[in-house]
């Protein structure tokens, strides 16, 4: 028999990856606050918010296992979040056009029961395509940016502005699956059998 197992993330990209990987998944979206202490690097500040997501949850439902994730984008050290309005939306492009930035992610698996907890994290290196003022406003046209870190999304129309990614494509859309499959698997949580990992 397979464990319960909980997504604790809002998150619909999150949810597409496990789904389309053929889990089977509760989801409950944590009621945290995430920091964004200039002292922490893009590293710890993905890792500390992914374990505060699935402490909250695992709270709540000990024995099930719970997955936590967190994704920073970060160009020249600093971390961009999501826009406040379509403008910002503009001048972030405008700043990442050209150029090559880093999407990191955490993830923290727990199963307080068990007392079992694994945390790991990918980096991955977006290399945008050379965008002029027109066709920033036409994909933001096409897209929802604001509720993006670096407004934009890998998937999708995403070929619009993305050149080429180094390193896991699924850590950019939010959930690093090569490494988030095999962790599952030594929680006891396995995909439906016959369902092929699309994202993988």
């Amino acid at each position: 028999m397979l464990p319960r197992f909980i997504l604790a993330s809002g998150s619909p990209r999150r949810r597409q990856l496990l789904s389309e990987a053929g889990y089977e998944f509760e989801v409950i979206s944590p009621p945290v606050d995430e920091v964004a202490h200039s002292w922490l690097t893009i590293r710890e500040l993905t890792i500390w918010n992914a374990a505060r997501k699935a402490t909250r949850v695992s709270e709540i439902s000990p024995d099930a296992v719970v997955l936590a994730a967190d994704t920073l984008v970060a160009i020249d050290g600093e971390v961009l979040g999501k826009p406040a309005d379509l403008e910002d939306a503009v001048r972030i492009l405008g700043r990442l056009s050209g150029r090559a930035h880093e999407v990191w992610t955490a993830v923290r698996i727990s199963q307080p029961a068990l007392g079992k907890s694994e945390s790991f994290h990918e980096m991955s290196r977006v290399h945008f395509r050379k965008l002029g003022d027109r066709a920033i406003r036409e994909y933001l046209a096409k897209v929802d940016p604001l509720d993006k870190a670096g407004a934009y999304a890998a998937q999708g129309r995403g070929r619009e502005i993305i050149e080429r990614i180094d390193g896991s494509y699924s850590n950019v859309v939010g959930l690093p699956m090569e490494k988030t499959v095999r962790a599952l698997r030594a929680f006891g949580v396995k995909a439906a059998v016959g369902v092929p990992p699309k994202c993988l």
